[in-house]
Order: structure tokens, then C-alpha cells, then sequence
């Protein structure tokens, strides 16, 4: 991209980061994807050719290292990468602070349960495998069924029945869940409402909250009523 010209380190800085996705990929590596397919995973509207156009600009930039021969390679943050780390959590705390709303396009089942995938504490659930089906009620057949498996430390997400009995069922609109996975609204009104429902033995529907937790913004605090949202 053009440069600004302007000696401020403001803006040489942005001459790096604020072409289109970049500060996304770095998001993505922040939270541990390494191969090209995870950096797709957690972007999955950015096309393959632009992906590998804003990690080769990473890499001269001196933000990510590339390791690892053409189809196994792997991707890290260098130093300088993780520099950029306050400023991706400080970007991901104003947006949940003052960036409101979410449009249709803003839902993505695939997205979303990847993130769950990644971050959710495997110490709250279960040593023996345990199994959490998910039911979403607002999107096509084909993407409303989901099972998260959790074993010996791992999770894995899957959009088919990978065969094991379930210790729950948790039915909700994808809006819902992705409202709650935000911080937007509560584990326990949701329940309450019957916005969510989870289905099963007494004590796996009382763990539920715990084993799927909410996202690393949730917690953010909103503005005080009044307080207006960027472009509201």
C-alpha cells in the first residue's frame, strides 16, 4: 500500500496494519492457529490468495515467521508480533464497549464454534470424554447441529454425529448463543428466559455454563445507559 508520509509513528505503524484483514490474521495467530488452513478457519470470508498476499506482507514486515516447507508450513508472531498483542485486546474491548449491534451477516455457526473450540476451558469439564450436542434453530439444516467433544485435554467441533452418547443437548438460535458467547446477555437469563434450553441429566444441564464459558470479551463492561454506542 501507499505510504502516509508523515514521520509519525502512528502512521508508519498503520502503513503495516491497516490494509484489509491483516490485524485479523494477527488475531489468529494471538490465538494459536499455526497453519494456513486454521488462519482460514477463523476468517473464513477471506480467499486463500489474499491470506497468503497479507502473510508474505507479515513476514517482510518482520511480524510473523514463516517455518516449514510450501504445504507444511507454519506460522508465529515474532517479537514485534506480540508486541502487537495490548493492541488487539485493546481494539476487541472498545468493539465490545462502544461497536454495537450485530447484523445478519455478523452470524456464522462455523466461526463461532471455532472460537468456542479454542478457547474453552477444558478444566471445567469432565477427565472421561464428554460430549455437548448442539442445536441451533435459526439457520438452514445443514449448519444447525453441532457436537463438541471434549477428551484427554483436546476439543474437537463437529458439524456431523461423531457417534458417542451425549451428556446434553443445548437448543438456542445462533443469535442467541452468539449474543451469549459476546457477553451481550447472561447465561442465567438466557436459561431463565428459555431463550436457551439444555436438555439432559440434572447435573450435566447445571455444568453446561461452565463447560462452555463465554468469550474472552464477554466480560467487557458496557456503557451506562445513555451512553450512546458508535454509530447508533
Amino acid at each position: 500500500m501507499a505510504g502516509y508520509g508523515q514521520f509519525c509513528p502512528v502512521a508508519k505503524a498503520m502503513e503495516v496494519l491497516d490494509e484489509r484483514w491483516t490485524l485479523l490474521v494477527v488475531r489468529e495467530l494471538m490465538l494459536g492457529s499455526s497453519r494456513f488452513n486454521e488462519l482460514r478457519r477463523g476468517n473464513p470470508k477471506m480467499s486463500p490468495t489474499l491470506l497468503s498476499k497479507r502473510l508474505r506482507t507479515l513476514e517482510r514486515a518482520g511480524i510473523v515467521r514463516r517455518t516449514g516447507d510450501e504445504g507444511h508450513a507454519r506460522y508465529a508472531l515474532t517479537a514485534a508480533g506480540e508486541e502487537l498483542r495490548p493492541v488487539v485486546e485493546a481494539l476487541g474491548t472498545w468493539g465490545t464497549r462502544w461497536v454495537g449491534g450485530l447484523g445478519e451477516a455478523d452470524l456464522d455457526p462455523h466461526l463461532l464454534l471455532w472460537d468456542m473450540r479454542r478457547t474453552i476451558d477444558v478444566g471445567a469439564w469432565p477427565r472421561e470424554r464428554t460430549v455437548l450436542a448442539i442445536v441451533l434453530t435459526d439457520v438452514s439444516s445443514r449448519a444447525s447441529r453441532w457436537w463438541i467433544v471434549v477428551r484427554d485435554g483436546q476439543v474437537e467441533v463437529c458439524d456431523y454425529d461423531p457417534g458417542f452418547d451425549t451428556a446434553a443437548v443445548l437448543t438456542t438460535p445462533l443469535r442467541t448463543l452468539t449474543g451469549l458467547w459476546r457477553g451481550d446477555v447472561s447465561w442465567a437469563g438466557s436459561l431463565r428466559s428459555g431463550a436457551v434450553v439444555v436438555d439432559g441429566p440434572v447435573d450435566a444441564r447445571r455444568q453446561v455454563p461452565r463447560w462452555l464459558g463465554q468469550g474472552m470479551f464477554a466480560g467487557v463492561p458496557r456503557p451506562v445507559d445513555g451512553a450512546a454506542a458508535v454509530g447508533a
